[in-house]
């Protein structure tokens, strides 16, 4: 059992009827008890030593002035479990985007990872489960860059393969048949800028948004470009896209290899982009797992359960790329021109 004291404001450390401390006993499987001004502290004794490590270094934190947002206790945990010798003010300070009308904090190492291959690499694939941030990060990171004139314009793009053959058969113009498909698109854009200036941003196309199909024959220079939901492409697809990047762009292509909604028997762009292009040089690999998930906590279990299913073959009988949370980085590249953010 260890014993702390715990100077400052412990109340706001604690939380609302000690849910912060609730949160730091059920990740790290220890008991604490309040034992006047001190907090006992249960459990084997390298969880008790990381509990103490969490306690300490946030309350060190808020001596010096740092106000705990919400979900920063938990975050903070979930970084000393992983790595008991972890900085929680380096990665709660210092590894922030600042977003147009938001501060993002990533939520994990490799959410962290992610952003630091971003700015360090020209082409990055960030690749794991729905909730994880791969495309919300992206997003945030490549409004940043433009706010700072990193580059001239955002480009977003995903297949719109749901729709198939049948987008002759629904009403509007080709853009009103699309923009269903490209709504998680916009949403990413809303979080982070005022509806307004989003909507002056694209009719003056410094933002655009558009199927991947309408990037065909197009040089992109000058631009963070991102492609979402890649698994959807195939890999001619996929080669047409990433050669139309030109000089001053950076690249990040997002997706999700067990949600493949390909015809049956076609191979994914993106899992064949994996194989094709690991090892190259200035392109970054980012892997995430139900870990990285931001959702309702009912998410990460989920995803583990349909992990355990899936099987040793890759959807569309396409070979399982790794799906190791470890990151393959390859040698940097520079970034756009004007740096990063």
């Amino acid at each position: 059992m260890t014993r702390i004291s715990l100077p400052g404001r412990t109340d706001e450390l604690f939380g609302v009827k000690d849910e912060n401390l609730r949160a730091i006993e059920e990740i790290l499987k220890v008991r604490i008890k309040n034992d006047g001004a001190d907090l006992l502290i249960e459990g084997s004794e390298a969880a008790e030593q990381k509990a103490q490590s969490v306690l300490l270094q946030l309350t060190t934190m808020m001596a010096n002035g740092y106000h705990l947002a919400g979900g920063d206790v938990r975050l903070a945990t979930t970084l000393i479990s992983e790595n008991e010798s972890a900085d929680i003010k380096d990665f709660l300070l210092k590894a922030v985007v600042r977003s147009g009308k938001k501060t993002i904090v990533p939520r994990s190492y490799n959410q962290r990872r992610y952003l630091e291959q971003i700015i360090g690499s020209d082409m990055v694939f960030g690749i794991g489960p729905a909730g994880t941030g791969k495309t919300y990060l992206a997003v945030a990171q490549a409004v940043s860059y433009l706010h700072t004139k990193a580059v001239a314009r955002i480009i977003l793009a995903r297949p719109a393969v749901e729709a198939g053959e049948k987008l002759g058969f629904l009403p509007g113009d080709l853009q009103q048949k699309v923009d269903p498909y490209l709504r998680p698109l916009y949403d990413a854009l809303y979080d982070m800028m005022d509806f307004e200036k989003v909507e002056r941003l694209i009719a003056r196309h410094v933002i655009e948004v558009a199927p991947i199909a309408f990037m065909r024959g197009r040089t992109l220079s000058d631009a963070f470009v991102i492609i979402d939901e890649a698994q959807n492409t195939t890999p001619e697809q996929m080669k047409m896209f990433l050669t139309r990047i030109g000089f001053g762009s950076k690249v990040v292509i997002t997706g999700d290899i067990t949600q493949v909604d390909l015809p049956q028997g076609r191979t994914s762009g993106l899992v064949d982009a994996i194989h094709v292009l690991n090892g190259v040089e200035g392109i970054g690999f980012s892997y995430f797992d139900q870990r990285d998930v931001v959702r309702h906590k009912l998410v990460q279990s989920v995803i583990k359960a349909y992990e355990k299913r899936e099987p040793a073959a890759g959807t569309n009988g396409s070979p399982k790329a790794a799906s190791s949370a470890d990151t393959v980085t390859n040698a940097p590249a520079s970034g756009p021109k004007g740096g990063a953010a």
